[in-house]
């Protein structure tokens, strides 16, 4: 299957890794041999069954799954019916109508979640005259949504991480679900997230309790796979101890070179890395290894089975949709970001039909001599006057004088810059930010782009209308330092520890803490999940009754469930660790 990309595709088994660096395969341990490899085991484990379900996600190369499964069926002299569920879809006509109030029009970012089910997508009536061939060995039904022939028999399901999803949509290699030809990267990412997505992940979570076999798909020619049983219990003693995802990472126009210098185990030849995705639910995958072999599958799935354990209190407002998201803005020797604001609840929900606003931070993991954070705006700021402006800069390509409009602060190291919906804000450049945030994460409303075009070197797509129906124009003046730059207070102590309080505004429904310490730190969950970085400091070990040990390096993020109830980080370092601590306020539960 063809991908479009720099990054390396995961390796089958994984290389040894130095202990002391970030790690990009970060894995969850399971069993000695729960993880095997190739088509000609799965075939072993399947030939005693008369009925195989082939489901899985968009993006499963299904021709090389059919291919290779027939082959090996056939070397073991078995009688095998295939069936294609395709054959039983709408046409797409039927499905274009299906899915077309949901992609958002003309534009070209935009779209609204889809509440329809994966079964719309056929024809009930074939649905109902599916027949299985009496003379094979294996009846084989496969393709994403085969399970909704109802039909009694093994499931396997296939897996595919976002971020190949991705890549192979960048080569056109794949199609939005019901589709035979690929459509436009920009408009195929939004079929993806407002349509696709939420369609399959509904299906994935009804489908997960009977999973039978769970295959990871993503090299070609060389799945992964592994028993559903132990994939769910995996996910239970997961979502009681710890996990972190597995991290990914992408260019951009304003992209820096802090990650690509200090995280070795990046493909070094790229222009620069602009994000990482640390903990973004909706994209990133969990790894689990057995014998070093790994297999990946979404976040999600541990969301879907164990929701209640991995955010406690909070799963009463969030369900399985997971509030908090850390993720880098690398600009270090790169460019500004954006100038943007983000949508407000009410609009956000009526828009798009996302359950929470995308409402963030900045904070300054590292940062240069000159770094700086734009954010809020000049006293006496009007908003006429900066609109016109705007869609001049837009229309002319005449450079904009941002500072005329928008309040400009040095950013330091550890520095916390609080940015709630409608807050006008970018980094500048020789940033390295966290950015620690609500989940959703493409609500971003851009006004100005430096006059610059993207990698593929196409004008960036504005959202000035957007933008101006959403910005607080009260956030101007001294009122941005005073209530949008947090200020530390020292909450606890003790002979070599301290419990800093940087606390958010009114608007954030997550609150953040900076651990300080140079031996030991205890800290209870008070039934929420809390979301570590270590932002200073070499390594420190995480320790939760019950469970093994685990040790994280600096600037890995990683997740103690609720469940857990206490916990201790205890630092392997020779200099002071300093751990943020992010998790919901009990009052947003």
């Amino acid at each position: 299957m063809k991908r479009k990309t720099s990054q390396f595709l995961i390796p089958v088994e994984k290389e040894s890794h130095q202990d002391s660096s970030y790690d990009i395969y970060p894995s969850f341990p399971v069993e000695n041999g729960a993880i095997k490899k190739g088509y000609s085991t799965l075939a072993d484990e399947l030939a005693n069954s008369e009925i195989v379900i082939l489901d899985g996600y968009v993006g499963i190369d299904w021709d090389e799954v059919i291919t290779s499964m027939r082959a090996e069926f056939d070397r073991k002299g078995l009688k095998t019916s295939f069936q294609d569920i395709n054959a039983f879809l709408k046409s797409e006509d039927d499905i274009s109508s299906l899915i077309t109030p949901f992609l958002g029009g003309d534009d070209p970012i935009f779209g609204y979640k889809a509440s329809i089910q994966i079964r719309d997508y056929f024809v009930e009536e074939k649905l109902g005259h599916n027949k299985l061939d009496p003379d094979a060995n294996i009846n084989i039904i496969y393709g994403t949504g085969a399970s909704t022939l109802r039909v009694d028999g093994r499931l396997v399901y296939f897996d595919l991480p976002k971020n190949e999803l991705q890549f192979r949509m960048r080569a056109n290699a794949i199609t939005n679900l019901g589709f035979n030809s690929p459509k436009a990267h920009k408009q195929m990412y939004k079929h993806f997230y407002f349509v696709d997505w939420p369609v399959l992940n509904r299906e994935k979570k009804r489908l997960l309790p009977n999973i039978s076999i769970i295959v990871d798909q993503q090299r070609r020619g060389n799945p992964v796979w592994m028993a559903g049983e132990d994939l769910r219990k995996a996910l239970t003693s997961m979502s009681k101890f710890y996990f972190r995802v597995r991290p990914w990472f992408e260019p951009g126009v304003w992209g820096g070179q802090w990650m690509k210098e200090r995280f070795k185990e990046l493909n070094p030849d790229v222009p620069n890395y602009a994000w990482s995705f640390e903990m973004i639910v909706p994209e990133n995958g969990l790894l689990f290894e057995s014998d070093g072999a790994l297999l990946e599958v979404s976040f999600d799935m541990l969301m879907f089975q164990e929701s209640e354990n991995v955010l406690g209190k909070a799963a009463n407002r969030f369900g399985d949709e997971f509030p908090i998201r850390f993720d880098f803005l690398d600009t270090f020797q790169g460019g500004n970001l954006s100038v943007q604001c983000h949508p407000k609840p009410e609009y956000i929900k009526k828009e798009f039909g996302e359950n929470f606003t995308q409402d963030e931070t900045y904070y300054i993991l590292d940062a240069g001599e000159d770094a700086e954070v734009y954010l809020g705006f000049q006293e006496g700021i009007d908003p006429n006057g900066f609109k016109r402006a705007l869609e001049h800069s837009y229309t002319s390509k005449e450079e904009l004088d941002v500072e005329k409009y928008v309040q400009k602060f040095p950013a330091q190291k550890h520095d916390l810059f609080l940015i709630p919906h409608g807050t006008i804000h970018c980094s500048g450049t020789n940033n390295m930010v966290l950015e620690i945030s609500a989940t959703p994460y493409i609500f971003t409303f851009k006004m100005y782009d430096w006059q610059r075009m993207d990698l593929e070197g196409n004008p960036r797509p504005m959202n000035i209308e957007r933008a101006f129906e959403n910005l607080n124009f009260e956030r101007q003046g001294k009122k941005v330092p005073e209530t949008l730059i947090a200020q530390p207070k020292i909450e606890a102590s003790g002979d070599d520890w301290e419990k800093i309080h940087l606390k958010t505004h009114k608007d954030h429904f997550y609150d953040i803490y900076r651990y300080e310490f140079d031996s030991q730190v205890d800290i209870g969950t008070n039934d929420q999940c809390h979301v570590l970085m270590l932002v200073e400091g070499e390594s420190i070990e995480l320790e939760v009754e019950g469970g093994k040990n685990q040790t994280f390096q600096f600037a890995e993020t990683f997740a103690v469930p609720a469940s857990a109830e206490n916990y201790s980080l205890v630092n392997k370092g020779k200099i002071r660790a300093k751990v943020i601590v992010s998790f919901v306020k009990d009052e947003a539960c």
